[in-house]
């Protein structure tokens, strides 16, 4: 893992506190802190980095984030800056005068998220982001304080940090930690619906064998199918066999006919269909005259060409 940012301590010039808000639009707001708090939050920042690469030694450095696999809850997985996943986190990271003031947490229950922004001596930005889940759940609690050798009810709202961050933001990437936290938080559900439509489009030019108009209908209220259109558009299609397609639908139980030359998905079939597409269905014989068929949650490719 490679942060573009120095984390000493005494090359941390600035460090800008605030929350997320629960909007029609992302609107993110500044909240003044003192120098206790900055440095809570870069040793936040430093268990986070600590984390990643405990992760990124168990599943490889680099891992791209992919909508269609089905992450576990703790991965070391990147976004490269200007993808549309992680435009979120970009505009927060590239924010330039936040909304100063406490205002920000006067409403604590539209608080969807607090961050850290850091700037080091060489001028590199770090931003740092975490579901703000434990930091406001503890106002729903009654909380007791000593005072004058008996216990006291605080009545002032109180926050708490947690020990680390979900998602780091630097120059050229994003660095997930918690591939749920960056989906929530990022709205990536909402986005990769809206994506349908040019996914569709761009995936049928490639296979004009297959018909794609029901498939689109589908996709277009069903995130999962949308998630799977997103992974497909990225892969090589051009190349792809009419018939092998047709051969692989028919051995693992994806019902398919065909119409004048193209390939038409029946209804209820169009996750396997692209299930199909993605590489994420196949059948095994390893007792002869009894084939078994699978669905592959995760999908990583293993050597050959």
């Amino acid at each position: 893992m490679i942060l573009d940012f120095d984390l000493d301590l005494e090359s941390v010039d600035t460090t800008e506190f605030g929350v997320g808000k629960d909007d029609d639009d992302p609107t993110f707001c500044a909240v003044p802190t003192n120098a206790e708090v900055k440095s809570a939050l870069l040793d936040m920042v430093r268990t986070t980095v600590v984390w990643m690469r405990r992760l990124e030694d168990e599943g490889g450095a680099d891992r791209p984030y992919s909508p269609a696999e089905k992450h576990a809850t703790y991965e070391y997985l990147v976004v490269p800056a200007g993808h549309e996943f992680e435009e979120y986190f970009r505009a927060l990271h590239e924010a330039a005068n936040l909304p100063l003031g406490p205002v920000g947490l006067a409403e604590p229950d539209d608080v969807i998220s607090y961050f850290a922004r850091f700037t080091d001596r060489a001028g590199r930005h770090l931003t740092a982001v975490r579901r703000a889940v434990q930091f406001k759940g503890i106002l729903r609690r009654r909380l007791l304080t000593i005072v004058d050798d008996s216990l006291q009810i605080v009545e002032d709202d109180v926050f708490k940090l947690d020990r680390d961050f979900d998602v780091l933001v630097d120059s050229s990437r994003t660095h997930i930690m918690r591939p749920s936290a960056f989906e929530s938080l990022g709205n990536l559900n909402k986005a990769l619906l809206e994506s349908v439509p040019a996914n569709v489009n761009a995936i049928g030019a490639a296979l004009p064998f297959v018909d794609f108009v029901g498939i689109g209908r589908y996709a277009a209220s069903h995130p999962r199918a949308a998630r799977l259109l997103t992974s497909i558009r990225t892969q090589t299609l051009t190349d792809m066999d009419h018939q092998a397609l047709a051969d692989l639908c028919s051995s693992t139980g994806v019902n398919v006919k065909d119409v004048n030359g193209r390939l038409v998905v029946r209804r209820g079939n169009e996750t396997g269909f692209l299930e199909v597409l993605d590489r994420r269905r196949y059948q095994v014989e390893l007792i002869r005259d009894e084939p078994e068929r699978f669905r592959a949650s995760s999908r990583n490719r293993i050597g050959g060409a």
